[in-house]
């Protein structure tokens, strides 16, 4: 068993934000191994996350972007729960880095689950149209392969996110989430063009 300096828990400690105790447990089961440590505490901290998920989130922050051309905006609801976590420069940072990435990829929808189930039935109708040609045994595959496309198109939490498309925006929310100890989410956005309005 490796020895685990306090130098490497100070290292560790900068790299993750977590508390002393918890990366010295980390690096003790890692064999003092730094990429292992953290590849566990990402797995912990994303599950704990995700465990965060249906607490309250009643503070939070509205971000506005408005393009240089003064033609398009963004405005942005994203959530946190408590004003602790919503003054904190990464939670500001990752509601600017939402109301741009909206700008850019205009999703249609937060969650999967906004979609209204017609429209959703709708898209995999045309898809099972496009597919006909196809054997039968995999047209239900491929149909399913081009709505999970649209989904990843039109819903925020699945589009990859624009400052590093290795991350989908759940990944970038959850990975907050995971730092702050907190529920973040996004409760809703507008996108606003010019000449698009009513």
């Amino acid at each position: 068993m490796a020895e685990i300096t306090a130098q490497a828990v100070n290292e560790f400690r900068k790299k993750t934000g977590l508390g002393l105790m918890e990366c010295k447990a980390l690096l003790k089961e890692a064999d003092g191994d730094l990429a292992r440590a953290e590849t566990l505490a990402k797995e912990r901290g994303l599950k704990k996350a995700e465990l965060r998920a249906g607490r309250a989130a009643k503070a939070g922050r509205i971000e506005v972007y408005i393009h240089h051309d003064a033609k398009s905006g963004v405005m942005v609801e994203l959530n946190c729960e408590t004003d602790f976590v919503a003054r904190n420069d990464e939670f500001k940072q990752l509601a600017k880095d939402l109301a741009l990435h909206i700008m850019a990829a205009n999703p249609q929808y937060v969650r999967r689950e906004e979609v209204p189930e017609e429209m959703v039935a709708e898209q995999k109708r045309i898809f099972m149209t496009q597919v006909a040609d196809k054997p039968e045994n995999i047209q239900e595959k491929i149909a399913t392969g081009k709505l999970d496309s649209w989904f990843k198109e039109s819903v925020l939490m699945d589009q990859q996110f624009i400052k590093d498309e290795t991350k989908s925006i759940k990944d970038v929310i959850l990975a907050v989430n995971s730092r702050t100890g907190e529920n973040v989410s996004v409760a809703r956005f507008a996108r606003f063009v010019v000449g698009e309005g009513r």
